[in-house]
């Protein structure tokens, strides 16, 4: 800095003795503004298939596991609104007894990455329901299930698991997106035949893949919060019980309550 500064006291001191000092004409220049732009549209769907993803670590993919077919569970749907991924419920082997039991269904068994086929992931996560809404609008939706039917014994025709009931709870919202996360229930109780709101986002909110979870992976509740109590008075056959969950996305959402 001091040399720099000499060396312009030294050129204005020879210019000085030399001739009288000329002011400089102003700098010719100037400024120009140009523009960026980029257009979003709703994604068509086709090859759209978001991949499921941990709720509570946004950008960790997750492969997990259906112990009911058991296997790769089934594809989640396509389009700018859809179901990626719903957990399917194992309440396990019993034992029968003439009193009311609470049986718990078993943690989503995942892995971080695919595993081989027919290879069996030992990572166990909550339950989960996992939806994407690409649609750019903010519009609002929300998420339905219905029990089909009661769970009904596989050997034994016509023999119905009565008063069974299946309760979601600890219910916990999440959200990968800037967009508000949707709400939902705490606890849900599921009357076969009858439909019921999973979680909802109003207008505004929602946008994004969006995840309801029962459980967290850190209050080690995984595997207690998805709850079937089945009545003692029920009568029980040495078999195996089934029931179907229809899971609904709908950008409808009137008369909706959360």
């Amino acid at each position: 800095m001091k040399n720099t500064i000499k060396l312009m006291t030294t050129i204005l001191l020879a210019g000085s003795a030399m001739a009288p000092v000329v002011l400089a004409a102003d700098t010719e220049g100037g400024t120009l503004t140009s523009t960026g732009k980029v257009t979003f549209k709703p994604n068509t769907g086709e090859g759209s298939v978001t991949p499921p993803a941990k709720p509570e670590e946004p950008g960790q993919p997750v492969f997990p596991w259906d112990p009911n077919k058991p296997g790769t569970p089934n594809p989640g749907g396509q389009g700018p609104l859809s179901i990626d991924f719903a957990s399917s419920f194992d309440f396990g082997e019993q034992e029968i007894v003439s009193k009311d039991m609470d049986y718990k269904a078993k943690a989503q068994l995942a892995s971080d990455t695919e595993l081989p086929e027919g290879e069996v992931p030992t990572q166990e996560v909550p339950n989960f329901v996992q939806i994407t809404d690409n649609r750019g609008t903010e519009a609002g939706w929300k998420l339905t299930v219905k029990q089909d039917e009661q769970f009904k014994a596989t050997k034994k025709a016509n023999k119905d698991l009565t008063g069974a009931v299946i309760t979601l709870g600890n219910a916990n919202f999440y959200t990968h997106s800037e967009s508000a996360a949707a709400v939902g229930e705490s606890s849900l109780d599921l009357t076969p035949g009858e439909t019921v709101t999973v979680m909802a986002a109003t207008v505004n909110t929602g946008a994004g893949t969006q995840f309801v979870q029962w459980g967290t992976e850190e209050g080690k509740d995984a595997a207690t919060s998805v709850n079937l109590f089945v009545p003692g008075s029920t009568t029980k056959y040495t078999d195996v019980y089934n029931t179907t969950l229809t899971w609904e996305l709908s950008d409808s959402i009137e008369n909706t309550e959360v």
